[in-house]
């Protein structure tokens, strides 16, 4: 890469630039951004020129001269930096323009580039990986091929919905508000103004992150990599052309994407995915809701809030598949008695569509049955998102669907890592930046000659529904202990005797504690209740320092509060 005169015939898009701080090779931002030079070869673009502009221009002669038909180093005029430049490669591209050189035209060469670590992925994951790793001293690249920066979570998970979600439960209060004496007249939800309100967030989140892999001590390429082997990856950038990358380590981190099963009829009707719900600015009159994971039940909430008829389909006899069926019930319980139709135990036998919209097939408790909604949308769930990357040239194996990974987050091919819903077990992001960051720490290790000794420690894994009422669960559970045959006690309280739930109007649910019949350790936690994603940090915190029920429960606790009715069950398991 280097700066230099333009006299040869050259057509090359300029983009923008205006994070250029200097041109002194730090920080290469390519296919949608700019590339540093290491040092600056002054030369003066002939004529008029903007960012956004095209050139036709000439490469002078003193230039091929100076690299030469068998040169295989360029060294940049006014400095001791070289670049290497394989001989007889003259497919130059312009991708920015230097405003504060005097319009220094920046270049890439048909250069190979290469790292100490590379991450697939700028999502949570990925960054947290990338950040970790420069940290360490290594050299590290990041690539992301999304269409957008800012990984699942701030695009199209975690924060719009939740931001949807804060909506819908505004609407539920505003209509029990003349339980509390207060009375509203009309309570009306404007979708629009709801959406608009959540772009507005996560464009400010999205834009952050944007600004954190752009800055970070890092490399960072817009592009879709695929490998070429174990130790280099093709990256198709998203301004056009193509470059090889190759590292000693490599982080895959490419998320998870949409799933839709081979239901007759289904992929035909265009059913509604969790993407289009997030960002719809009107909403069907009613909806079928294929499953009751956290993504359908959290979509149904807040649908059926804003005032969506919503009729609720799941395979399995309770929702939320792997969760206490006790928690589950809680929220299948809440959601009846706020009129949304609910079938569980069924099987998918074909989706049509009808004069009034939709109708869904399906088999429940040995009958037949069918149901009708202007709409359906397919809430069951996602898949690792790692079609197309060529995993097989690098001897990366899959386990399933997703990558199969050791404790250590490495894969198959020990010199490349994975972390996040590309490889599971968990769908959640904490857990996906705990994954980055200890990959990212193994690879260091190993890079110095070390061991890749850190592994993943799940006893404090930690998961919330951020329904009405929500869940928050830590550690084991009871059908989890019972599998694995670990002896555990438990004990819970509920909500409804509780005198701060109580006088909130918050009588659904109960909190458990799981312990050691031994020690007295605690084991797990879990709450369905209101506040419950909060609610459950408590029991982490607690967990984390080994704590037991006894001591649990001699922690104080103000009154009245929500947090205090933990103590109930701990003092129960202390005493027994």
């Amino acid at each position: 890469m280097f700066c230099a005169e333009v006299e040869e015939p050259l057509r090359r898009h300029v983009v923008d630039t205006d994070q250029i701080d200097s041109c002194r090779g730090h920080n290469r931002k390519i296919g949608g951004g700019f590339f540093g030079c290491a040092e600056i070869f002054p030369g003066i673009i002939r004529g008029e020129g903007a960012v956004g502009d095209t050139f036709d221009k000439k490469l002078p002669a003193s230039f091929e001269e100076k690299l030469g038909p068998d040169s295989d180093t360029l060294t940049h005029v006014g400095g001791d930096n070289s670049q290497v430049c394989p001989p007889n490669q003259r497919d130059i591209s312009i991708i920015g323009v230097h405003e504060g050189m005097k319009r220094c035209l920046t270049w890439v060469m048909s250069e190979n580039f290469s790292y100490d670590f590379v991450v697939v992925g700028g999502g949570s994951a990925g960054y947290a990986a990338a950040r970790t790793a420069a940290g360490s001293g290594l050299k590290v690249a990041v690539v992301e091929g999304g269409g957008e920066v800012g990984g699942l979570c701030i695009l199209r998970g975690c924060m719009p919905s939740k931001a949807l979600i804060e909506s819908a439960n505004r609407m539920l209060a505003a209509q029990e508000a003349l339980d509390f004496g207060v009375h509203i007249p009309e309570v009306r939800a404007d979708v629009s103004a709801i959406i608009n309100r959540k772009r507005s967030l996560i464009e400010n989140f999205a834009g952050y992150r944007r600004q954190q892999l752009e800055a970070g001590p890092f490399d960072f390429f817009r592009g879709h990599a695929r490998f070429l082997g174990p130790d280099r990856i093709a990256v198709r950038l998203m301004d056009g052309g193509t470059l090889e990358i190759e590292s000693s380590y490599f982080l895959i981190a490419t998320g998870s994407k949409n799933f839709s099963p081979d239901v007759p009829g289904l992929m035909e009707v265009n059913s509604l995915t969790s993407d289009d719900i997030l960002d719809a600015m009107e909403l069907p009159h009613s909806v079928l809701v294929l499953g009751a994971g956290p993504v359908a039940l959290e979509l149904a909430h807040y649908m059926h809030a804003v005032g969506v008829k919503v009729t609720i389909i799941q395979r399995s006899k309770h929702f939320l598949r792997g969760v206490d069926p006790d928690l589950a019930a809680t929220v299948e319980s809440a959601f009846r008695e706020r009129g949304i139709e609910i079938h569980t135990g069924t099987k998918l036998l074909k989706v049509e569509s009808s004069g009034d919209g939709i109708r869904i097939h399906f088999e429940e408790d040995g009958q037949i049955c069918d149901v009708g909604a202007e709409a359906v949308f397919n809430g069951l769930g996602r898949v690792p998102n790692v079609a197309g990357m060529d995993l097989e040239k690098a001897g990366v194996a899959l386990n399933g669907k997703g990558i199969g990974v050791t404790s250590t987050q490495q894969t198959s091919n020990p010199n490349i890592f994975a972390a996040g819903d590309c490889c599971g077990p968990y769908e959640v992001v904490h857990i996906a930046i705990q994954q980055g960051e200890l990959a990212a720490r193994n690879a260091a290790n190993l890079f110095k000659n070390g061991a890749a000794h850190e592994k993943m420690d799940y006893r404090l894994k930690l998961f919330a529904v951020f329904t009405e009422p929500q869940i928050g669960v830590v550690g084991l559970s009871e059908t989890e202990a019972r599998e694995r045959g670990i002896p555990y006690k438990s004990a819970s309280y509920q909500f409804n005797d509780h005198g701060k739930s109580m006088v909130m109007g918050a009588n659904h649910g109960f909190v458990k504690l799981l312990a050691d019949p031994t020690t007295g350790e605690l084991l797990g936690g879990a709450v369905a209740g209101p506040h419950a994603s909060d609610l459950i940090h408590e029991v982490v915190v607690a967990m984390a320092f080994h704590s037991t029920a006894a001591q649990f429960a001699a922690i104080p606790h103000y009154h009245p509060t929500l947090s205090e009715i933990w103590t109930y069950p701990a003092e129960e398991l202390a005493g027994s």
